[in-house]
């Protein structure tokens, strides 16, 4: 007899750490599907480092973050864990456009300061501003590991069971519900199905057992494979005084924050935006560092981050799994959802994501219909 449980969550990374969290905290079965450990490296959620901000051009997501922020209080304070680190933000470039950013910020009452590269300049000297700047001091940085393990922990205390080693490859319908088969044989039954598999996703959407025309509704799920670098703060005692940043210069996009535990809190974390090469799924990364990509970052610090020795310490790779427009895919067909927190910016919502999710999968709540194209036709959006 195959093992059962009414909701199977497919990956443990923060969306589906976060959807389990919120169905087992409801008096949900749930059981978590894990293939590697949760928070694994060769997904998109391990480490300690990402950014939280609140700056959006567009203010369905600025309004978004306060409803997510809301709940990573709750779910600090419910743990007695910190989970972001206050650091502040800065978003400046010619294509960043902070007066728009500024607009938003000021229509949803978020604190903020519109600054001109010289006064920008001397309060961090330590970036190269080439444009105004938008500050917002209530952006931070998120322990995305840590955040995992919570809300695994707290699913798990509110009754989820949590199988790791476990490698979905495909899944059929199984009367009222599915069988999920693993790449060794394995087998479980699951009257409900959340799939949050991340750069997975790619290449599993053939084996879920699909209706064809649920598939083709779907958003082109891209993935790179992106590299981040650490850089070390010239001045040690400086290691406080940096904020996250998000610069889109003309001929390159990059953002920094601190790279906390990761990289021994010695300096700053630097990576190019979706300045990867695109891969089939995750199955596909090499986990090999691109020489082109790191004399691309080497050069943008050289140029723009005087306060960083220009020589990597300490380097990585991570995975980005994109939709063309950077919305979420949150969608479901007969009790199967498909959960992927796309194009790297999902980290700070995955409280509000996993609530979104949860109340989709159990038929109790709904999600905005920008994050449902397979499902919502495109006049009702």
């Amino acid at each position: 007899m195959a093992e059962s449980s009414d909701y199977v969550v497919v990956g443990a990374g923060l969306a589906g750490a976060a959807t389990a969290w919120q169905l087992a905290a409801r008096g949900h079965q749930v059981t978590i599907l894990e293939r590697n450990v949760p928070a694994s490296h060769d997904g998109s959620s391990h480490g300690s480092a990402r950014i939280f901000r609140y700056a959006y051009p567009d203010p369905f997501y600025t309004r978004a973050v306060l409803e997510s922020k809301a709940l990573w209080d709750g779910l600090a304070q419910d743990t007695g864990t910190a989970l972001i680190s206050p650091a502040g933000a800065v978003d400046y470039g010619p294509e960043r456009n902070p007066r728009l950013l500024a607009f938003v910020l000021s229509g949803e009452g978020i604190e903020h300061e519109l600054l001109s590269a010289s006064e920008a300049r001397a309060r961090w000297p330590q970036l190269a501003f080439d444009t105004e700047v938008l500050w917002h001091p209530g952006a931070g940085v998120i322990d995305a590991e840590t955040a995992v393990n919570v809300m695994v922990a707290l699913a798990v205390r509110n009754g989820a069971e949590m199988l790791t080693g476990w490698t979905l490859r495909s899944i059929e319908r199984q009367g009222a519900g599915y069988r999920l088969f693993s790449s060794t044989g394995q087998t479980f039954d699951a009257g409900n199905v959340v799939i949050s598999a991340g750069g997975w996703l790619p290449g599993l959407l053939g084996q879920l057992s699909l209706p064809s025309g649920f598939v083709a509704g779907l958003p082109k799920i891209s993935v790179r494979q992106e590299q981040a670098f650490h850089f070390r703060y010239r001045d040690a005692q400086s290691a406080g005084q940096w904020p996250t940043f998000i610069h889109k210069a003309a001929d390159i996009q990059a953002y920094g924050l601190p790279g906390g535990r990761d990289a021994g809190f010695a300096g700053q974390k630097v990576a190019e935006y979706n300045g990867g090469k695109p891969i089939p799924s995750a199955a596909k990364q090499t986990g090999k560092v691109d020489p082109a990509n790191r004399r691309r970052v080497v050069d943008y610090v050289q140029r723009y981050l005087p306060g960083l020795d220009p020589e990597p310490y300490a380097e990585t790779t991570c995975l980005f799994t994109n939709t063309p427009h950077e919305d979420f895919l949150i969608d479901r067909i007969d009790n199967l959802t498909v959960v992927s927190p796309c194009s790297g910016h999902g980290a700070k919502f995955a409280p509000l994501i996993g609530q979104w999710a949860a109340g989709l999968a159990a038929g109790t709540g709904s999600v905005p219909d920008r994050f449902r194209s397979a499902t919502v036709p495109a006049g009702g959006r």
